[in-house]
């Protein structure tokens, strides 16, 4: 039989409290970085792509629903890879990363709000027409605070996915908090508690922000 795997084995509280700094600062300086950006990108990209295509005529808006699909339905390694090739050599791929998956995470946004839009009450649009409001006026005061209000669940939860998916950035050779814990843990061979705390710290993370947009939904409700 073969002997049973023991505790220190497994774990070292020693090994864990020195892989922890690493770890912690790839996260603050790369992870936390790219989705917090990320999201402002794909949040004001995905809203503007929703109006576009509720106010473009046709022959506009046909296009961009056909670029947003093509976005949406093509993975993310794929883009990043190929958005790293087209770039000039100088530019900063931390950033180009960045920006590639915002505007992947704006299409489906873009989506939540399209649904959030078609939901506002039909008798919201008339009643801005009664009262000969400015289109501008009427999406700006009218639609999109009610369209934002009832897609916030949906577009929590894209920002938690965006936030998962930073491991992706390894493609193009960013390093970023799931790299750094495989590279601390080969170069001391402790692999469970380099993977153990980055596990934790996306846990952490996303149990933070969803409650956060839950607070936040629940202040724009009451």
């Amino acid at each position: 039989m073969m002997p049973a795997i023991t505790f220190d084995e497994f774990w070292s509280w020693e090994a864990a409290a020195d892989l922890l700094p690493e770890v912690l600062t790839a996260f603050v300086k790369v992870t936390l970085l790219v989705t917090v950006v990320g999201t402002l990108v794909a949040v004001v990209v995905g809203m503007l792509l929703a109006v576009l295509t509720q106010v473009a005529p046709r022959i506009v808006a046909a296009p961009v629903r056909w670029v947003m699909d093509v976005i949406r339905m093509t993975p993310l390694i794929v883009q990043l890879v190929f958005a790293s090739y087209l770039v000039p050599v100088s530019w900063d791929l931390l950033w180009v990363g960045t920006a590639v998956i915002g505007i992947h995470y704006s299409t489906y946004m873009a989506e939540s709000f399209i649904g959030g839009i078609r939901s506002v009450d039909p008798g919201q649009w008339e009643a801005a027409r009664a009262l000969s409001l400015p289109q501008g006026r009427t999406w700006s005061a009218i639609v999109l605070p009610q369209a934002v209000r009832s897609t916030l669940p949906a577009l929590g939860n894209w920002m938690i996915s965006m936030f998962k998916d930073t491991p992706y950035l390894f493609a193009i050779t960013v390093l970023e908090m799931v790299t750094v814990a495989q590279q601390a843990g080969g170069s001391t061979f402790r692999y469970n508690e380099a993977f153990t705390i980055a596990g934790l710290i996306f846990l952490v993370a996303s149990l933070v922000t969803a409650f956060a947009v839950r607070r936040l939904e629940k202040a724009l409700v009451y």
